[in-house]
């Protein structure tokens, strides 16, 4: 279900927030008799309209509005979690009308480690999902070219220096001699790769598996994406 928005809006601006169309693309349309409001044409671009209650149709297909949009994009390796780049982005990841909406990825993940994107437009949640105060948790499955011993487990999940910066203790549990799941509550730059070399070990294999406890969809491939259910978004925004 859309989020309740309780204002009016110019219903140029509502085509263009959905991503269907720009600006122009909107008026244009509108003066063409394509756009309906309710049933009856609107050549008026600039009329408000209740996103809640009015139903807009762009060429007999029904308009969905959202105030806010949350999506689960399982990120391959080499993507760049960024809105641009040089490379390839999640962003490029998604369809023509949703990079037309200001989505932006909540964090990063680094290039070469795979998973669980959130990609959204929501800023102040976005802020308060990323804020170390608020211990986030985030789950990552990993595999080392070294075994990794109990004195080790022990080390990463007191915490380790990673250059002058000691980590927070957290979660190691072990799948086998060189893999498991390590479980944050902070995300600094490189953190985890860091934290095995510090315990004189090397990251071969890096995925995250689930963010804010929603886990990775197992049914997306690389690259795909999903938006997220209503019970996933009350999930981010328990606290908020």
């Amino acid at each position: 279900m859309p989020e309740k928005t309780n204002t009016k809006m110019r219903l140029d601006k509502f085509l263009v927030s959905t991503g269907c169309v720009t600006r122009s693309e909107a008026s244009k349309l509108c003066r063409a008799g394509k756009v309906t409001v309710n049933g009856h044409p609107e050549k008026d671009s600039s009329v408000k309209i209740d996103p809640e209650a009015d139903i807009v149709s762009v060429g007999g297909k029904a308009v969905e509005y959202r105030k806010y949009t949350y999506i689960m994009l399982n990120k391959p390796e080499g993507v760049v979690s960024a809105t641009e780049d040089g490379d390839v982005t999640v962003i490029d990841l998604l369809p023509q009308e949703l990079r037309r909406i200001g989505l932006f990825p909540c964090g990063r993940l680094d290039k070469n480690t795979h998973g669980f994107v959130l990609i959204t437009n929501h800023g102040e949640l976005s802020h308060f999902l990323l804020s170390p105060k608020h211990h986030v948790r985030k789950e990552y499955y990993f595999e080392t070219k070294f075994p990794i011993s109990e004195e080790d487990k022990a080390a990463l999940e007191k915490g380790v220096d990673i250059g002058g910066y000691v980590t927070a203790p957290c979660v190691v549990r072990l799948e086998g001699e060189k893999k498991g799941v390590i479980t944050l509550t902070e995300g600094k730059y490189h953190q985890i790769k860091l934290m095995m070399t510090a315990v004189h070990n090397q990251i071969t294999f890096l995925k995250r598996i689930s963010f804010a406890e929603i886990a990775l969809d197992s049914t997306l491939d690389e690259g795909s994406w999903r938006y997220l259910s209503e019970y996933e978004i009350e999930i981010l925004k328990r606290d908020f």
